[in-house]
């Protein structure tokens, strides 16, 4: 009997240890992005390839829809360790200062562009300044170019905004930019947004096609005008777990990151079009705003940016020069 107990404990206490050994190898990677988003597409992908490499080393488990928390909680468990990968985009301006340059009006003019920055600016320039402040980026995504949707009126000029309550991402930049247009901007975490539409507390918010289709905002916005206003990157950040896993983990979690950043642009070009006849066939009224208007009613934006964040003009002119020539 008592030789049958001890077995039995010894095959108790293994399970117990592959239970514990099963549970560490999950990979958390948690995300804001609703079911068929940008960022719901990107991590799925990326967990995809991860895992066919990784094999018994570890799962990437994705998290959408923001069951891991808002942006700015996902990030306060990437510094316990509670969460191992997030998908950050407007609010790492507010951990970063220097990540408020992806907050600048019409800064960023293309994917192309964009690439350039990412090579030019962001790895060898912000990231350091990521992992300075606790987060580890390694890689660099996309949310997209962002439009305005509202219930009061079509929106072609900045005055078209004045008085209208509308949602913007927890980035003061955001804040400031429509506040010099006119409207009454105001944080509210994304997974909250659909209700406040719905409820009037908020009159409009903006975001890329691919977030406004598969949140379902054309069910209770009325107005989609095409401004592009900002084009904001995401990033593949890791926090205080990713030391706990092994160097060929992190290795590969980390190449595969950087691998989908051409893939993650080519889902993104075909969404912007793909959406954007989806949310005119759900009703919506599409119109394109007055860029110049635009554009020069956010002159007030980059001079504070200049003022206010070290190095923030010569972060600009860096990243502008980086632009293609136009022909």
């Amino acid at each position: 009997m008592k030789r049958r107990n001890l077995l039995v404990g010894a095959l108790v206490a293994s399970l117990g240890l592959a239970t514990a050994a099963a549970a560490q190898t999950e990979i958390k990677f948690g995300h804001v992005g609703e079911p068929g988003s940008l960022m719901d597409l990107s991590a799925t992908e990326f967990a995809k390839r991860a895992n066919e490499k990784l094999g018994d080393q570890g799962k990437v488990i994705v998290y959408g829809s923001s069951q891991l928390g808002n942006d700015k909680a996902m990030l306060q468990k990437l510094k316990l360790g509670t969460v191992d990968l997030a998908l950050p985009s407007s609010i790492m301006s507010t951990m970063v200062s220097e990540f408020g340059l992806f907050e600048m009006p019409y800064l960023v003019q293309s994917r192309e562009h964009m690439a350039r920055i990412s090579e030019e600016i962001v790895m060898p320039t912000l990231v350091p300044k990521a992992e300075e402040a606790g987060y580890h980026v390694i890689g660099v995504w996309e949310n997209g170019f962002r439009q305005i949707t509202n219930n009061r009126r079509p929106i072609v000029t900045p005055a078209d905004l004045k008085g209208i309550k509308l949602r913007v991402p927890g980035s003061e930049w955001r804040v400031k930019m429509f506040e010099s247009y006119g409207a009454s901007p105001s944080p509210m975490a994304f997974s909250e947004v659909f209700v406040g539409l719905q409820t009037g507390v908020m009159d409009g918010q903006e975001n890329p096609y691919a977030q406004i289709y598969p949140a379902r905002f054309y069910e209770v916005q009325k107005y989609l005008s095409i401004s592009n206003h900002v084009y904001t990157p995401g990033y593949v950040t890791a926090g205080r777990s990713f030391s706990k896993f092994s160097p060929e983990v992190q290795q590969i979690l980390t190449e595969t990151a950087q691998e989908m950043q051409p893939v993650v642009y080519e889902i993104a070009a075909r969404l912007d079009t793909e959406l954007l006849g989806k949310l005119k066939e759900a009703g919506m009224e599409v119109n394109e705003v007055d860029l110049q208007a635009f554009i020069d009613a956010s002159a007030p934006v980059y001079e504070e940016f200049a003022n206010s964040v070290e190095g923030g003009a010569e972060l600009v002119e860096q990243a502008r020069n980086l632009a293609p020539a136009t022909n």
